[in-house]
């Protein structure tokens, strides 16, 4: 048996205790920033400046791949089938417009943060808030993958190492952003603003110049791809197979409303009048993102880009095919290089913003993903852990929980945009529709009872905005799932059906668990006193833990004491027994056989023993442990003890107490605490501020 025993923290994780102190506070300090006080959380506060990038980047940078996936899909029929993209971008602005029309009674009507979740759950029942908490979950996971990937290609255009290592330097900018959310959302939202503005002011920039040298000038403006050749896979389609792939070049272009609902989760993240102000930016966020989109879908046409789903084969450059070399640039990009020029300076400018927005864009789920897993975590959905602010009061948590699942993600799609955009837009259109039928049933509730003439009539306006806004994602949900479904989409609902069924399993666990612990009104088995209490103290060697632990057991007073060993050894067994009667230790020893020299077994079995003969018998069992100050310390003691503790928790009627004994080497532990004591430590925030010894507050708890 080894000398000492260990109850409280296992070796391992004091092991982890000591390494992460010593070897992750300094870089953490630096790479995330000293820890804040709760009370310094509404200094987190955004405006509307601030806001609109951190929220808005998704939708708003969805015009640099949307465009090209109406393209691509289009490219099916030959360049003859772009002529519909112009009616294929006013569909896609109607249902932009709508549904930034419905959120804006989101946000007044549920200020609170919890969104579309809180809107479905409260209105349509609890299946229905979950089933809108899965769908957003898997689109949170979707935006980061997706926008990473589809940055990392643009970024390819002007900087061809990206492209022939797009998995890594994906995998590279997920782990940069999550460290830059983790030191909290107002410094991550300083960061993105600037790309982001310079980003729109780029592509504002290129729609007025396209503009007046198409129209002022009358010049010829012409794409990288504008004398190449479009083999289309089925030429001259007609009647329903037309009217199939229209509509699947629509829902293609409906990525760009991705996004959307990212501010009604995060009302709670504005400056005051929040509701006002989220409102607002929903407002400027539909208004750049629409005028971007049919901007760059207009040049897209003028210049004559060429976009093919296999540029490999059915992209040809003087009659013969691109192959498969070819790097084929988002329309964005070839857009660019029509109206700047290759290379210029405004070129490049708008590459890198493209890139660096797209990237930013992940943010949106950054910040929409960790709020919502906090919501679902209070509700008892997900672990309680993605509750828990972190230092830099963000949700630490759920922002490494989604960064793992976009890294994944990512490695297993290889950073394909084309393949990962199938997944995409199922969830966000899900969660649309539920949300704005909630609404529906909402406003339907509150005119039961609402007498006011003026508020009767707001609410009949809000209640038809979102009963069209309802009845159109409903449709497009359909279009979606009808088009995509073969093309990936059905991988976005497996995600679904997964963390619906997940959440609804910690929820019974939650629930079981409560109930199980809740204290009675009545008398309980809990509150009885035990008839008698037999104390064991576990003895390996007589030394000093040994004798702590035996002074400490007297001092209880139990109804019976006696010491406990296992015999694994004959000799060291003599000479403990010998030792024992020689010292004249009034405590009797009783030594049990292990003819398999196992410790935890025969220990366990006397214990339950004891338990069975005297079932109202409480047994304490009592540990002398070790306290070492070197984590490579902890890998020599107390082994035994971590067994043995694990399996008395599963024993009824036992308690187990620890005694410390501090060895030496336990004063560099307690430097080392002190020396922490003296900043904020992590988890301070949690625990709340340090006292120091001899000033302890006088306050009562």
């Amino acid at each position: 048996m080894e000398q000492g025993w260990r109850v409280g923290d296992s070796p391992f994780e004091r092991l982890r205790s000591s390494v992460v102190s010593k070897l992750t506070d300094v870089p953490k300090r630096i790479l995330i920033g000293r820890a804040l006080r709760s009370d310094r959380l509404g200094e987190t506060l955004l405006p509307k400046r601030i806001a609109l990038p951190v929220f808005a980047s998704d939708p708003l940078s969805s015009v640099a791949y949307a465009p090209g996936e109406v393209l691509l899909v289009l490219s099916i029929a030959g360049v003859s089938a772009y002529h519909f993209s112009p009616w294929i971008a006013v569909a896609v602005v109607v249902l932009m417009f709508t549904v930034v029309a419905s959120y804006r009674q989101n946000v007044h009507a549920y200020p609170s943060g919890g969104g579309d979740y809180e809107v479905a759950g409260t209105n349509l029942g609890p299946r229905a808030g979950l089933t809108v908490a899965s769908a957003l979950l898997v689109d949170y996971v979707l935006t980061v993958a997706v926008s990473i990937s589809s940055g990392v290609e643009n970024l390819g255009s002007a900087v061809p190492f990206v492209v022939e290592h797009k998995v890594a330097c994906a995998v590279g900018i997920i782990v940069l952003l999550t460290l830059m959310n983790l030191r909290g959302v107002k410094e991550s939202g300083k960061l993105f603003a600037i790309p982001t503005y310079v980003f729109v002011t780029g592509v504002f920039l290129m729609i007025a110049w396209g503009a007046f040298r198409g129209v002022v000038l009358d010049e010829t403006m012409a794409s990288p791809t504008a004398d190449y050749e479009i083999k289309p896979e089925h030429e001259g389609l007609a009647g329903f197979a037309l009217v199939f792939l229209l509509l699947r070049a629509f829902s293609s272009g409906c990525a760009a409303l991705t996004g959307v609902e990212a501010i009604s989760n995060g009302v709670p993240a504005f400056r005051k009048p929040k509701s006002r102000n989220a409102a607002t930016t929903l407002a400027m966020m539909g208004l750049l993102a629409v005028t971007m989109f049919c901007g760059i879908i207009a040049l897209a046409m003028a210049t004559n880009v060429h976009m093919a789903e296999n540029p490999a084969k059915d992209l040809f450059h003087d009659g013969v095919p691109v192959g498969g070399d070819y790097v084929q640039h988002p329309v964005i990009a070839q857009v660019a290089a029509a109206v700047f020029g290759e290379d210029t300076f405004f070129f490049v400018l708008l590459a890198a913003a493209t890139a660096l927005v797209l990237f930013l864009a992940a943010n949106t789920a950054y910040n929409g993903f960790p709020l919502l897993g906090s919501i679902l975590a209070q509700d008892r959905y997900l672990p309680r852990q993605l509750h828990t602010r972190g230092d830099r009061l963000a949700f630490s948590n759920g922002i490494v929980l989604l960064a793992g699942a976009a890294a994944l993600l990512v490695w297993v799609y290889g950073a394909d945009s084309t393949r990962l955009i199938q997944l995409y837009i199922v969830g966000v259109f899900v969660a649309f529709t539920l949300s704005q039928t909630g609404m529906v049933r909402h406003w339907n509730r509150h005119l039961r009872t609402e007498t006011d003439r003026a508020k009767r009539r707001h609410m009949l306006r809000s209640r038809a905005i979102n009963a069209f806004g309802a009845f159109f994602t409903g449709l497009v949900l359909v279009v979606v799932l009808v088009t995509k479904f073969t093309h990936g989409a059905w991988v976005a609902l497996l995600g679904m059906v997964i963390f619906y069924a997940t959440m609804s399993a910690i929820r019974r666990h939650y629930d079981r668990v409560a109930d199980e612990i809740a204290a009675p009104e009545g008398p309980s088995d809990d509150m009885v006193r035990p008839s008698r209490v037999h104390s064991i103290v576990l003895v390996s060697k007589i030394h000093r833990p040994t004798l702590r632990a035996l002074a400490y057991a007297k001092l209880m007073r139990t109804d019976t004491l006696e010491a406990l060993s296992v015999n694994v050894d004959a000799a060291e067994t003599r000479a403990l027994n010998a030792e024992w009667e020689r010292r004249g230790i009034d405590v009797p020893l009783k030594v049990l056989d292990s003819p398999y020299r196992e410790i935890t077994r025969p220990i366990i079995e006397y214990v339950k023993n004891l338990r069975r003969e005297s079932p109202r018998d409480a047994v304490s069992v009592i540990i002398p442990e070790y306290v070492v100050g070197h984590w490579y310390e902890q890998l020599l003691h107390n082994q035994s003890a971590l067994r043995l503790k694990g399996r008395l928790l599963f024993t009824p009627g036992v308690m187990v107490t620890s005694v410390p004994y501090q060895l030496q080497s336990s004063e560099a532990a307690k430097k080392r605490a002190r020396k922490r004591s003296e900043w904020n430590a992590p988890g301070s925030v949690r625990r709340g501020p340090a006292v120091e010894p001899g000033k302890e507050s006088s306050k009562q708890p």
